[in-house]
Protein backbone atom coordinates (compact mmCIF):
# COMPACT_ATOMS: atom_id res chain seq x y z
CA UNK A 1 0.00 0.00 0.00
CA UNK A 2 1.42 3.37 -0.99
CA UNK A 3 1.97 6.25 1.44
CA UNK A 4 -0.82 8.18 -0.23
CA UNK A 5 -3.21 5.24 0.27
CA UNK A 6 -2.28 5.03 3.97
CA UNK A 7 -3.03 8.74 4.40
CA UNK A 8 -6.31 8.35 2.53
CA UNK A 9 -7.55 5.61 4.86
CA UNK A 10 -6.42 7.59 7.94
CA UNK A 11 -8.30 10.58 6.54
CA UNK A 12 -11.39 8.51 5.84
CA UNK A 13 -11.38 6.75 9.23
CA UNK A 14 -10.94 10.00 11.20
CA UNK A 15 -13.76 11.63 9.27
CA UNK A 16 -16.20 8.73 9.65
CA UNK A 17 -15.53 8.21 13.37
CA UNK A 18 -15.50 11.86 14.45
CA UNK A 19 -17.45 13.53 11.64
CA UNK A 20 -20.66 14.30 13.51
CA UNK A 21 -18.88 15.87 16.49
CA UNK A 22 -16.58 17.82 14.16
CA UNK A 23 -19.65 19.08 12.32
CA UNK A 24 -21.12 20.27 15.61
CA UNK A 25 -17.88 22.06 16.50
CA UNK A 26 -17.86 23.76 13.10
CA UNK A 27 -21.45 24.97 13.29
CA UNK A 28 -21.11 26.29 16.83
CA UNK A 29 -17.68 27.74 16.01
CA UNK A 30 -19.21 29.70 13.14
CA UNK A 31 -21.73 31.24 15.55
CA UNK A 32 -19.19 31.93 18.29
CA UNK A 33 -16.75 33.79 16.03
CA UNK A 34 -18.89 36.91 16.58
CA UNK A 35 -20.51 35.98 19.91
CA UNK A 36 -19.76 39.30 21.63
CA UNK A 37 -20.79 41.44 18.69
CA UNK A 38 -24.05 39.57 18.07
CA UNK A 39 -25.01 39.67 21.75
CA UNK A 40 -24.23 43.39 22.01
CA UNK A 41 -26.34 44.09 18.91
CA UNK A 42 -29.29 42.08 20.24
CA UNK A 43 -29.16 43.90 23.57
CA UNK A 44 -28.58 47.38 22.17
CA UNK A 45 -31.87 48.57 23.69
CA UNK A 46 -30.23 48.42 27.10
CA UNK A 47 -26.55 48.84 26.24
CA UNK A 48 -26.80 52.01 24.14
CA UNK A 49 -27.83 55.35 25.69
CA UNK A 50 -28.69 58.78 24.30
CA UNK A 51 -25.90 61.29 24.87
CA UNK A 52 -27.33 64.59 26.18
CA UNK A 53 -26.47 67.85 24.50
CA UNK A 54 -23.17 69.08 25.84
CA UNK A 55 -22.32 65.60 27.11
CA UNK A 56 -22.45 66.30 30.87
CA UNK A 57 -20.22 64.43 33.30
CA UNK A 58 -21.48 60.92 34.08
CA UNK A 59 -22.97 60.17 37.46
CA UNK A 60 -20.70 58.66 40.12
CA UNK A 61 -20.52 54.86 40.26
CA UNK A 62 -21.70 54.94 43.86
CA UNK A 63 -24.85 56.75 42.75
CA UNK A 64 -25.47 54.26 39.93
CA UNK A 65 -25.01 51.31 42.25
CA UNK A 66 -27.41 52.83 44.79
CA UNK A 67 -30.00 53.18 42.04
CA UNK A 68 -29.41 49.55 41.03
CA UNK A 69 -30.04 48.38 44.61
CA UNK A 70 -33.25 50.41 44.69
CA UNK A 71 -34.53 49.11 41.35
CA UNK A 72 -33.33 45.52 41.79
CA UNK A 73 -32.72 44.73 45.48
CA UNK A 74 -31.70 41.15 44.73
CA UNK A 75 -29.06 42.10 42.14
CA UNK A 76 -25.54 41.00 43.10
CA UNK A 77 -23.21 42.17 40.32
CA UNK A 78 -19.71 40.72 40.27
CA UNK A 79 -18.17 43.63 38.39
CA UNK A 80 -18.83 46.99 36.80
CA UNK A 81 -17.72 47.80 33.26
CA UNK A 82 -17.17 51.42 32.26
CA UNK A 83 -16.64 52.32 28.60
CA UNK A 84 -14.98 55.36 27.07
CA UNK A 85 -17.75 55.41 24.45
CA UNK A 86 -20.13 58.16 25.61
CA UNK A 87 -23.10 56.25 24.16
CA UNK A 88 -22.34 53.06 26.13
CA UNK A 89 -24.23 52.26 29.32
CA UNK A 90 -22.38 51.30 32.47
CA UNK A 91 -22.69 47.51 32.75
CA UNK A 92 -23.26 45.66 36.01
CA UNK A 93 -22.27 42.08 35.14
CA UNK A 94 -23.80 39.08 36.88
CA UNK A 95 -22.63 36.32 34.52
CA UNK A 96 -22.48 35.38 30.86
CA UNK A 97 -26.23 35.92 30.37
CA UNK A 98 -28.20 38.93 31.51
CA UNK A 99 -26.91 41.81 33.58
CA UNK A 100 -28.00 45.36 34.32
CA UNK A 101 -27.20 48.53 32.43
CA UNK A 102 -27.21 52.05 33.86
CA UNK A 103 -27.58 55.23 31.86
CA UNK A 104 -24.55 57.19 33.13
CA UNK A 105 -26.34 60.53 32.61
CA UNK A 106 -29.83 59.86 33.98
CA UNK A 107 -29.16 56.92 36.28
CA UNK A 108 -31.93 54.86 34.69
CA UNK A 109 -31.38 51.13 35.26
CA UNK A 110 -32.36 48.83 32.42
CA UNK A 111 -32.22 45.22 31.39
CA UNK A 112 -32.36 43.95 27.79
CA UNK A 113 -35.90 43.35 26.58
CA UNK A 114 -34.75 39.94 25.43
CA UNK A 115 -31.76 37.81 26.40
CA UNK A 116 -32.58 35.03 23.96
CA UNK A 117 -29.53 35.70 21.78
CA UNK A 118 -27.22 35.69 24.81
CA UNK A 119 -28.82 32.48 26.09
CA UNK A 120 -28.55 30.89 22.65
CA UNK A 121 -24.86 31.84 22.43
CA UNK A 122 -24.28 30.40 25.89
CA UNK A 123 -25.89 27.15 24.75
CA UNK A 124 -23.58 27.18 21.71
CA UNK A 125 -20.61 27.58 24.06
CA UNK A 126 -21.78 24.62 26.15
CA UNK A 127 -22.11 22.42 23.06
CA UNK A 128 -18.84 23.64 21.57
CA UNK A 129 -16.83 23.00 24.73
CA UNK A 130 -18.65 20.24 26.56
CA UNK A 131 -20.94 18.61 23.97
CA UNK A 132 -23.92 19.96 25.89
CA UNK A 133 -23.04 18.21 29.13
CA UNK A 134 -23.56 20.06 32.40
CA UNK A 135 -22.31 19.43 35.91
CA UNK A 136 -18.80 18.93 37.26
CA UNK A 137 -18.93 15.17 36.67
CA UNK A 138 -20.22 15.21 33.08
CA UNK A 139 -18.43 18.24 31.65
CA UNK A 140 -14.94 16.66 31.67
CA UNK A 141 -16.28 13.76 29.59
CA UNK A 142 -17.82 16.13 27.08
CA UNK A 143 -14.64 18.18 26.95
CA UNK A 144 -12.61 15.03 26.30
CA UNK A 145 -14.86 14.05 23.37
CA UNK A 146 -14.68 17.50 21.78
CA UNK A 147 -10.92 17.58 22.36
CA UNK A 148 -10.45 14.24 20.59
CA UNK A 149 -12.67 15.42 17.74
CA UNK A 150 -10.57 18.57 17.48
CA UNK A 151 -7.41 16.43 17.23
CA UNK A 152 -9.07 14.34 14.54
CA UNK A 153 -9.98 17.53 12.69
CA UNK A 154 -6.30 18.55 12.74
CA UNK A 155 -5.39 15.19 11.22
CA UNK A 156 -8.11 15.60 8.59
CA UNK A 157 -6.93 19.09 7.61
CA UNK A 158 -3.25 18.09 7.38
CA UNK A 159 -3.82 14.84 5.48
CA UNK A 160 -6.43 16.53 3.33
CA UNK A 161 -3.90 19.13 2.18
CA UNK A 162 -1.53 16.36 1.13
CA UNK A 163 -4.23 14.33 -0.58
CA UNK A 164 -5.35 17.45 -2.44
CA UNK A 165 -2.04 17.58 -4.34
CA UNK A 166 -2.96 16.66 -7.92
CA UNK A 167 -1.04 14.01 -9.81
CA UNK A 168 -0.76 16.44 -12.68
CA UNK A 169 -0.27 20.18 -12.36
CA UNK A 170 -2.05 21.00 -15.59
CA UNK A 171 -4.89 23.52 -15.35
CA UNK A 172 -7.37 20.87 -16.44
CA UNK A 173 -6.41 18.66 -13.49
CA UNK A 174 -6.02 21.55 -11.07
CA UNK A 175 -9.24 23.47 -11.69
CA UNK A 176 -11.75 20.99 -10.14
CA UNK A 177 -9.75 20.98 -6.91
CA UNK A 178 -9.51 24.75 -6.45
CA UNK A 179 -12.82 26.03 -7.87
CA UNK A 180 -16.41 24.93 -8.33
CA UNK A 181 -17.36 23.23 -11.58
CA UNK A 182 -20.50 22.02 -13.32
CA UNK A 183 -21.19 18.46 -12.12
CA UNK A 184 -23.41 15.77 -13.60
CA UNK A 185 -23.96 13.75 -10.41
CA UNK A 186 -24.26 14.21 -6.65
CA UNK A 187 -21.05 12.23 -6.15
CA UNK A 188 -19.11 14.49 -8.53
CA UNK A 189 -20.58 17.57 -6.84
CA UNK A 190 -19.58 16.34 -3.36
CA UNK A 191 -16.09 15.47 -4.58
CA UNK A 192 -15.69 18.90 -6.16
CA UNK A 193 -17.03 20.79 -3.13
CA UNK A 194 -14.96 18.70 -0.70
CA UNK A 195 -11.75 19.50 -2.54
CA UNK A 196 -12.46 23.17 -3.24
CA UNK A 197 -13.64 24.05 0.26
CA UNK A 198 -10.81 22.00 1.78
CA UNK A 199 -8.21 23.74 -0.36
CA UNK A 200 -9.31 27.23 0.70
CA UNK A 201 -10.05 26.54 4.35
CA UNK A 202 -7.51 23.89 5.43
CA UNK A 203 -4.71 26.33 6.45
CA UNK A 204 -7.14 28.33 8.60
CA UNK A 205 -8.70 25.17 10.06
CA UNK A 206 -5.26 23.86 11.02
CA UNK A 207 -4.61 27.13 12.91
CA UNK A 208 -8.02 26.99 14.60
CA UNK A 209 -7.62 23.37 15.71
CA UNK A 210 -4.04 23.76 16.93
CA UNK A 211 -4.92 26.83 19.00
CA UNK A 212 -7.69 24.80 20.66
CA UNK A 213 -5.28 22.17 22.02
CA UNK A 214 -4.23 24.17 25.13
CA UNK A 215 -7.95 24.74 25.82
CA UNK A 216 -8.99 21.12 25.32
CA UNK A 217 -6.13 19.28 27.00
CA UNK A 218 -4.02 19.87 30.06
CA UNK A 219 -1.00 18.50 28.21
CA UNK A 220 -1.57 21.13 25.51
CA UNK A 221 -1.12 23.89 28.06
CA UNK A 222 1.83 22.09 29.66
CA UNK A 223 3.49 21.81 26.25
CA UNK A 224 3.60 25.61 25.98
CA UNK A 225 5.54 25.77 29.25
CA UNK A 226 7.93 23.05 28.07
CA UNK A 227 8.58 24.64 24.67
CA UNK A 228 9.22 28.08 26.18
CA UNK A 229 11.23 26.81 29.12
CA UNK A 230 8.79 28.39 31.57
CA UNK A 231 8.53 26.80 35.04
CA UNK A 232 5.18 25.08 35.40
CA UNK A 233 3.07 26.33 38.33
CA UNK A 234 2.28 23.77 41.01
CA UNK A 235 -1.40 24.01 40.13
CA UNK A 236 -0.72 23.23 36.46
CA UNK A 237 -0.85 25.40 33.33
CA UNK A 238 -2.73 28.66 33.83
CA UNK A 239 -5.46 29.79 31.46
CA UNK A 240 -5.18 32.96 29.41
CA UNK A 241 -7.67 34.71 31.67
CA UNK A 242 -6.12 33.71 35.00
CA UNK A 243 -5.85 36.82 37.21
CA UNK A 244 -2.48 37.92 38.57
CA UNK A 245 -1.67 37.16 42.21
CA UNK A 246 -3.55 39.37 44.64
CA UNK A 247 -1.45 42.16 46.10
CA UNK A 248 -0.93 42.22 49.86
CA UNK A 249 -2.74 45.05 51.62
CA UNK A 250 -0.90 46.80 54.47
CA UNK A 251 -2.87 46.78 57.74
CA UNK A 252 -5.12 49.87 57.68
CA UNK A 253 -5.13 52.34 60.58
CA UNK A 254 -7.83 51.85 63.17
CA UNK A 255 -11.14 53.21 61.95
CA UNK A 256 -9.84 53.83 58.41
CA UNK A 257 -12.56 54.23 55.78
CA UNK A 258 -12.38 52.72 52.33
CA UNK A 259 -11.61 55.04 49.43
CA UNK A 260 -14.67 55.41 47.21
CA UNK A 261 -14.65 53.76 43.81
CA UNK A 262 -14.88 56.96 41.81
CA UNK A 263 -11.67 58.31 43.34
CA UNK A 264 -9.87 55.09 42.45
CA UNK A 265 -11.45 55.08 38.98
CA UNK A 266 -10.05 58.57 38.39
CA UNK A 267 -6.61 57.28 39.39
CA UNK A 268 -6.93 54.43 36.88
CA UNK A 269 -7.85 56.81 34.07
CA UNK A 270 -4.85 58.98 34.94
CA UNK A 271 -2.53 55.96 35.10
CA UNK A 272 -3.72 54.62 31.71
CA UNK A 273 -4.94 57.60 29.63
CA UNK A 274 -5.54 55.42 26.51
CA UNK A 275 -8.14 53.32 28.31
CA UNK A 276 -11.14 52.06 26.36
CA UNK A 277 -12.95 49.92 28.94
CA UNK A 278 -12.38 49.50 32.67
CA UNK A 279 -13.73 46.54 34.60
CA UNK A 280 -14.09 47.32 38.30
CA UNK A 281 -13.90 44.55 40.89
CA UNK A 282 -14.10 46.07 44.31
CA UNK A 283 -13.99 43.84 47.38
CA UNK A 284 -16.14 44.75 50.36
CA UNK A 285 -14.32 46.69 53.10
CA UNK A 286 -12.68 44.33 55.55
CA UNK A 287 -12.44 41.49 53.02
CA UNK A 288 -8.67 41.84 52.88
CA UNK A 289 -8.70 42.12 49.07
CA UNK A 290 -7.33 44.95 46.94
CA UNK A 291 -9.51 47.08 44.68
CA UNK A 292 -8.88 45.57 41.23
CA UNK A 293 -9.32 47.26 37.84
CA UNK A 294 -8.83 45.47 34.51
CA UNK A 295 -8.19 47.93 31.69
CA UNK A 296 -8.29 47.46 27.94
CA UNK A 297 -6.45 50.20 26.04
CA UNK A 298 -6.42 51.35 22.44
CA UNK A 299 -3.43 50.52 20.29
CA UNK A 300 -2.27 47.55 22.36
CA UNK A 301 -0.71 44.47 20.79
CA UNK A 302 -2.12 41.94 20.92
CA UNK A 303 -5.52 43.63 20.61
CA UNK A 304 -6.97 41.56 23.45
CA UNK A 305 -4.24 42.42 25.96
CA UNK A 306 -5.31 43.99 29.25
CA UNK A 307 -3.60 45.66 32.19
CA UNK A 308 -4.62 44.92 35.77
CA UNK A 309 -4.16 47.55 38.48
CA UNK A 310 -4.54 46.71 42.18
CA UNK A 311 -5.02 49.46 44.75
CA UNK A 312 -5.03 49.59 48.52
CA UNK A 313 -8.76 50.12 49.23
CA UNK A 314 -7.95 52.28 52.28
CA UNK A 315 -5.07 54.50 51.14
CA UNK A 316 -5.69 54.45 47.39
CA UNK A 317 -2.03 53.55 46.76
CA UNK A 318 -1.22 51.52 43.65
CA UNK A 319 0.06 48.16 44.91
CA UNK A 320 0.60 46.20 41.74
CA UNK A 321 0.43 46.63 37.96
CA UNK A 322 0.36 43.64 35.60
CA UNK A 323 0.22 43.80 31.81
CA UNK A 324 0.84 41.53 28.85
CA UNK A 325 4.59 42.19 29.03
CA UNK A 326 4.66 40.93 32.63
CA UNK A 327 3.29 37.50 31.70
CA UNK A 328 5.56 34.51 31.28
CA UNK A 329 6.37 33.42 27.73
CA UNK A 330 3.95 30.50 28.08
CA UNK A 331 1.13 32.79 29.27
CA UNK A 332 1.82 35.23 26.43
CA UNK A 333 1.51 32.45 23.84
CA UNK A 334 -1.59 31.16 25.63
CA UNK A 335 -3.13 34.63 25.37
CA UNK A 336 -2.52 34.57 21.63
CA UNK A 337 -3.84 31.06 21.07
CA UNK A 338 -7.01 31.74 23.07
CA UNK A 339 -8.08 34.63 20.85
CA UNK A 340 -6.58 33.35 17.61
CA UNK A 341 -9.02 30.46 17.99
CA UNK A 342 -11.86 32.85 17.18
CA UNK A 343 -9.81 35.32 15.12
CA UNK A 344 -10.48 38.04 17.70
CA UNK A 345 -6.75 38.60 18.27
CA UNK A 346 -6.37 40.01 14.75
CA UNK A 347 -9.60 41.96 14.39
CA UNK A 348 -12.96 41.72 12.59
CA UNK A 349 -11.50 40.55 9.26
CA UNK A 350 -9.76 37.64 10.97
CA UNK A 351 -12.96 36.86 12.89
CA UNK A 352 -14.86 36.72 9.60
CA UNK A 353 -12.22 34.42 8.10
CA UNK A 354 -12.38 32.14 11.16
CA UNK A 355 -16.18 32.05 10.95
CA UNK A 356 -16.18 31.28 7.21
CA UNK A 357 -13.54 28.58 7.67
CA UNK A 358 -15.66 26.98 10.40
CA UNK A 359 -18.67 27.08 8.10
CA UNK A 360 -16.51 25.53 5.42
CA UNK A 361 -15.59 22.80 7.91
CA UNK A 362 -19.29 21.94 8.22
CA UNK A 363 -19.46 21.62 4.42
CA UNK A 364 -16.41 19.34 4.51
CA UNK A 365 -18.11 17.10 7.08
CA UNK A 366 -21.28 16.82 4.99
CA UNK A 367 -19.53 16.14 1.69
CA UNK A 368 -16.97 13.83 3.31
CA UNK A 369 -19.62 11.67 4.98
CA UNK A 370 -21.63 11.61 1.77
CA UNK A 371 -18.61 10.40 -0.19
CA UNK A 372 -17.86 7.78 2.49
CA UNK A 373 -21.47 6.54 2.40
CA UNK A 374 -21.34 6.08 -1.34
CA UNK A 375 -18.01 4.27 -1.08
CA UNK A 376 -19.29 1.69 1.42
CA UNK A 377 -22.97 1.52 0.54
CA UNK A 378 -23.01 2.26 -3.17
CA UNK A 379 -25.88 0.57 -4.93
CA UNK A 380 -24.89 -1.67 -7.83
CA UNK A 381 -25.72 -0.36 -11.25
CA UNK A 382 -29.05 -1.76 -12.54
CA UNK A 383 -28.70 -4.46 -15.23
CA UNK A 384 -29.03 -3.27 -18.80
CA UNK A 385 -32.40 -3.93 -20.35
CA UNK A 386 -32.42 -6.52 -23.11
CA UNK A 387 -34.11 -5.87 -26.37
CA UNK A 388 -37.46 -7.63 -27.14
CA UNK A 389 -37.10 -7.91 -30.89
Amino acid sequence: MSFRSVLFWIHLAAGVVCGLVIGLLCVTGTLLAFEKELTAWAERDARVVAVPTGQPAPLPLADLQARLRTAFPDAKPASIVVSRDPAAAVAFSVGRVGGYYADPYTGTIRQPASTRVAAFMQSAVEWHRYLGFSGTDSRPRGKLVTGIANLAFTVLAVTGLYLWLPRSWSWRALRPTIWFTQNNSARARDWNWHHVVGFWTAPVLIALTLTALPISFRWGGTLLYTLTGTPLPASGPESSGAPPPAAKIPPPPAGAAAVDRDTLLAKVKQELPQWQTITVRFAAPGAGQPATFTVRESGTWPRTATTTLQYDPYSGKLLRRDGYGDLSAARQIRAWTRFLHTGEALGPVAQAIAGLASLGGAVLVFTGLALAWRRFFRRPDPPARRGTG
